[in-house]
């Protein structure tokens, strides 16, 4: 009966990897699709020049706000997956906590709608949030690497170039003319769904190679050197 109950459990938790791992792409692509829908419905646009932030706000908003509200969900999915299939150390608890709080930040960018349209009125936030999410963004990749990389190498050397990449990059953004801050803040968001996915792609796989169909990776059961190495560095 233990064993039964076991099998059953560790079906449960192949399913929900899979589940949050898929949701969490499937986020991402809606989110650039939203994009994508509003560059070419939203009258008088430059998708060179424009924000997205100019895209959320006017007649046509909801568009951009799906994006959004799916991109923070898949943020979500991530930092479930981060708790659910801890790979050990305290980055990576830090990391996970972390994609929590950036989903909030997203959905709050989303719904306060303050962006593009000059708002002065009461308490405006959206600078704020925007300096949380890019100090975020620089971070979260760089906390997830060491953890990632007991599972995969390759990933976790991709993580920490993006988390290089989005620390230069990011704040030259608010130095850009306007005549090409547009299609930049694209750029930008492709590095965070870059995250997004290769994370996603890490829990799949793991659940597709994990013993019994479902237990999730030990990091304890690694050679206690080296997970004592990956946990303090």
């Amino acid at each position: 009966m233990q064993n039964a109950t076991a099998t059953s459990n560790h079906q449960h938790s192949r399913a929900l990897v899979a589940v949050l791992g898929w949701y969490a792409i499937l986020g991402c692509a809606i989110f650039g699709a939203s994009i994508l829908v509003a560059d070419f419905i939203v009258p008088d646009h430059d998708w060179i020049s424009d924000t997205i932030s100019d895209l959320g706000a006017g007649r046509y908003e909801f568009i951009v706000d799906v994006g959004l509200y799916s991109f923070s969900a898949a943020l979500i999915s991530i930092a479930l997956l981060g708790a659910h299939v801890h790979f050990g150390g305290t980055r990576w608890s830090i990391g996970t906590v972390g994609f929590a709080l950036l989903a909030l930040i997203v959905f709050l960018v989303g719904a306060r709608n303050e962006y593009g349209d000059r708002d002065s009125e009461g308490v405006v936030i959206h600078i704020y949030l925007v300096y949380a999410l890019g100090l975020l963004m620089a971070a979260l990749p760089w906390l997830m690497s060491h953890g990632a990389a007991v599972v995969s190498q390759t990933t976790g050397s991709l993580l920490k170039i993006i988390s290089g990449l989005w620390a230069v990059s990011a704040p030259v953004f608010f130095f850009l003319p306007t005549s090409i801050d547009g299609i930049y803040e694209r750029y930008l968001g492709l590095l965070a769904c870059a995250v997004v996915i290769l994370l996603a792609r890490l829990f799949i796989r793991h659940g597709h190679r994990a013993p019994g169909g479902g237990e999730t990776h030990r990091p304890d059961l690694v050679s206690p050197a080296k997970h004592s190495a990956e946990a303090t560095r």
